[in-house]
Parts: structure tokens; C-alpha cells; sequence
């Protein structure tokens, strides 16, 4: 039995299982997935597929719906894409644009009867409510899903989904199955299993968005092969113990007494989905006003992973307002479009001047390096642009915080990073707690 596919506790932190607890590592820049065909867009290049002689195209079926969990979403996007599946995010309402569980607004390349008749290597269902339930009242995507099982082709779902979507299709039936804690009472006791996933045959279950990775990674297996879905592993997973959670100089305050903190996050053309989603997703949970502006001219961006993403507002609306902290997402070109917003760097310059917190996560750290908001301040980011910064370098953290600036290194430590926030502004309590609904295991240090 390949190492991906052998159920693993959620304590055991071998170099691929380690996903399970989610000590990861960011694969910002490495290189573009094999066999992935992106979403045109005016303003953003986007690499081809690179050919292989060895691996054959891999159809993917990803649906999604009103209250679907974001954080899940991308990661299964971003996993299997990159591992070189062809993968297609199917609306199951009446429009394309989805606003999910935290608030994101996503765009779907499709609608789910366009899927109907087409035959998927892996049909995968993120959870997140309403989601679960909006997905299982689709009929279509009810067949799809039926057809898929019968025919003995893979099909997956995870966090609430398992509970709400495939129990009362009775997709469930003599396969052992796993999902969110909250939900778990709903399975079949004598078949449910308390594991960050469980493989029965064509059916893979998963239980919430801090086990995702190992969820994708497992599917990515079962499509490619474990060498394959090792070398995926490999850029996402730590499986060193030794690698800090966080590291902290010139501790302060950054509580905020007297309203919900607000935190203004920007994203552009290239910015990588997973590391704005999940800082969007988990700061919402905590309860903060977040604020997602987009420095081009519409409020639809296509991220880095081809997923399409619709900012609140306009990055020229957001600097009439004060934010209490402004996040940047990394992802190389994004970065870089990022940085050449010239309203974007005058409320950076006025957020230090005002000595209030902002943050930058993987390729972004460049653009507060260039800035000069660096001086001075210990940081940490993608190694590549983390040695353009040698000055403020911090090895061997995923999150460092020096004052009232915050950097991570990326991707997959992102989560570190967000929950990092939260403690910063609410206080270590309310990050254990959105942990724990995230089934994520919260760092130590």
C-alpha cells in the first residue's frame, strides 16, 4: 500500500502524511502544472502546459455552490492542477459567481449541466454550509456524482459534504468514511472512522479545510501515481519538527478595543489563491471586517491557479478608509502587479507612518522591501525573495512578526500565518478556537 493512501493518525508527521497536522512549506515559484489549460484573461500570462509522454490528461469535476468552504476549494484547485489534472469548477446555481461560506465570491468556469454526459476521472466535493446541502440538492450533479460510483471511477468529498451531500445519495454504504467533527454523529457508526482521511475503494473523505492538503495530495495519488503526488508533496510538506511555527521580536499590542478590526487585503492578475483565501476565510472566521480590493480595472481578478476571484471593492475606494492591518498575497505575479499600484504603496507608506500593522506573505515581502518598510524589521518570506532581503532574514520560522509587521513564508504555511494574525488581534483563545473548527492543529510556539 503506497504511503499516501495508508490511513494515517492524525499525529504521525511522515514527509507526506505530516499533512494531516499541516506542517507544510510554500511552493510559491515552482514550476507550472504539467497538463492544465488555463482560463484566458486580458493582463496575466500564463505558462503552458508543459508536455509529458508518461502521465495521460486527468478530468476533474469540482463543484461548488452558495456557502461552500473557500479554503477547500482552492487547495483541491491548486493541488490537482498542479499535479497536472485538467480540472473544471462547476456552478450549481443559476449563475457562475458563488459567494461561499466566508464571504469570497468565486467564478465557476462553468455551470453543472454543461458537466452532465462528460466522463471525470474524479469527481471531488469541497464542504463548507450551506454548501454541503445547496450541493446536495443539485440533481444533476446528484447523477453525475451516482454514475461516477457505479462506474467505479473515483469520487471524493470532505469537511461536510460526506455527512450532508453523499450519505442521502447513499454513496456511503459499506464504505468507511470520515468527515467534520460536527457532522460526524450524522455517519453510519459502525462505518464512521475518527482519521484526517480515509480511502474505501473509489471513495476518499477528508474532514475539514486544515486537512485539505492531505485530502488533494491522496486524490492526486490515486489520479498519477505516488511519484507523482510525492513530488507535489515534497514542495508543500514540512516534515521537519524542528521548524518553528513563529518567531516574535519587539513584542506589541496590536488589539483593537473599540470596533472589529479591519484588514485590508489586495489582489491582482497572478496572486496566488491560496495564500489570500485562507488569510480571507480564517480572519472572517475570527470575526474581523476584511476587506478584499482589487488594484485592476475590474473587481474579477484571475489568480495564479486560474481561479477567478471578485474583489469587494476597488483598491481606489479602499484609501478614503483606515485599516487596522493591510495583508499582501504573494504569488510572483501578482506581486508584481501588486507593486505597481501607486495608490496601493501610498497606503502602505501611511500605515507605517501612522504605526499601524501590515504584513506580507511569499513574493510580496519584495514589495515592502522595495519600499523601504523593511528597515530595521526581521522577516521572512519565499527563500528566493528572502535573499534579496538578507538584512531582515529569519530562517527557519514560517511566520515571523517583528512589531507591527507580520510575514510568512507562503502557501501552504499560510494558515500559520493567518491564525498568527488572529492571536496578534483577539488574542491566542479565539485562534485555538478557529483552529479547531478549521481541524487544524494549533502550532505550539
Amino acid at each position: 500500500m503506497s504511503l499516501l493512501l495508508r490511513p494515517q493518525p492524525s499525529t504521525r508527521l511522515s514527509p507526506v502524511a505530516a499533512a494531516a497536522s499541516v506542517p507544510l512549506i510554500p511552493v510559491a515559484s515552482v514550476a507550472p502544472p504539467r497538463k492544465r489549460t488555463p482560463t484566458p484573461k486580458p493582463n496575466i500570462s500564463v505558462s503552458p502546459p508543459t508536455a509529458t509522454n508518461a502521465v495521460p490528461l486527468k478530468k476533474v469535476l469540482v463543484p461548488i455552490g452558495y456557502g461552500t468552504e473557500e479554503m477547500e476549494t482552492v487547495i483541491l484547485i491548486h493541488v490537482l492542477r498542479r499535479a497536472g489534472a485538467h480540472v473544471t469548477v462547476a456552478s450549481v446555481e443559476p449563475q457562475l459567481q458563488v459567494e461561499a461560506a466566508g464571504g469570497t465570491k468565486l467564478v465557476a468556469d462553468t455551470s453543472i449541466s454543461d458537466c452532465f454526459g462528460q466522463i471525470f476521472d474524479l469527481v471531488a466535493l469541497p464542504g463548507g454550509m450551506p454548501g454541503s446541502a445547496r450541493l446536495r440538492d443539485c440533481d444533476m450533479l446528484r447523477k453525475i456524482t451516482c454514475k461516477q460510483a457505479e462506474q467505479k471511477r473515483l469520487y471524493g468529498a470532505i469537511c461536510a459534504a460526506p455527512a450532508i451531500t453523499l450519505l442521502p445519495w447513499g454513496l456511503l454504504k459499506r464504505k468507511k468514511t470520515t468527515c467534520h467533527p460536527a457532522f460526524f454523529d450524522r455517519l453510519p457508526t459502525f462505518w464512521a472512522v475518527k482519521t484526517n482521511i480515509q480511502v474505501s475503494g473509489e471513495l476518499t473523505t477528508s474532514r475539514g479545510p486544515g486537512t485539505t492538503y492531505l485530502f488533494a495530495l491522496s486524490l492526486a495519488e490515486q489520479l498519477f501515481g505516488e511519484s507523482v503526488a510525492l513530488e507535489v508533496a515534497e514542495l508543500l510538506v514540512n516534515s521537519d519538527d524542528d521548524y518553528a511555527a513563529k518567531e516574535e521580536f519587539n513584542e506589541v499590542e496590536w488589539s483593537v478595543s473599540h470596533h472589529a478590526p479591519s484588514v485590508l487585503i489586495p489582489i491582482a492578475h497572478g496572486s496566488e489563491e491560496i495564500e489570500a483565501v485562507t488569510v480571507i476565510d480564517i480572519l472572517r472566521r475570527a470575526k474581523a471586517n476584511v476587506i478584499v480590493a482589487s488594484v485592476e480595472k475590474t473587481l474579477e481578478v484571475l489568480a495564479s491557479q486560474g481561479t477567478k476571484i471578485v474583489a469587494d471593492i476597488l483598491i481606489s475606494d479602499a484609501q478614503e478608509l483606515a485599516h487596522d492591518l493591510i495583508i499582501l498575497p504573494g504569488g510572483t505575479a501578482g506581486a508584481q502587479r501588486l507593486s505597481k499600484s501607486k495608490i496601493l504603496k501610498k497606503l502602505l507608506k501611511e500605515q507605517n507612518s501612522a504605526g499601524r500593522a501590515y504584513g506580507a506573505v511569499c513574493s510580496s515581502l519584495a514589495i515592502l522591501h522595495r519600499q523601504g518598510l523593511l528597515k530595521d524589521k526581521r522577516a521572512t518570506a519565499h527563500p528566493p525573495v528572502l535573499d534579496k532581503a538578507k538584512d531582515e532574514a529569519i530562517n527557519g520560522a514560517k511566520v515571523v512578526i517583528d512589531g507591527k509587521l507580520i510575514t510568512g513564508e507562503g502557501l501552504a504555511t499560510v494558515t500559520d500565518f493567518a491564525l498568527a494574525i488572529v492571536s496578534k488581534l483577539f488574542g491566542n483563545g479565539r485562534a485555538r478556537s478557529v483552529a479547531e473548527g478549521l481541524v487544524f492543529e494549533y502550532p505550539r510556539n
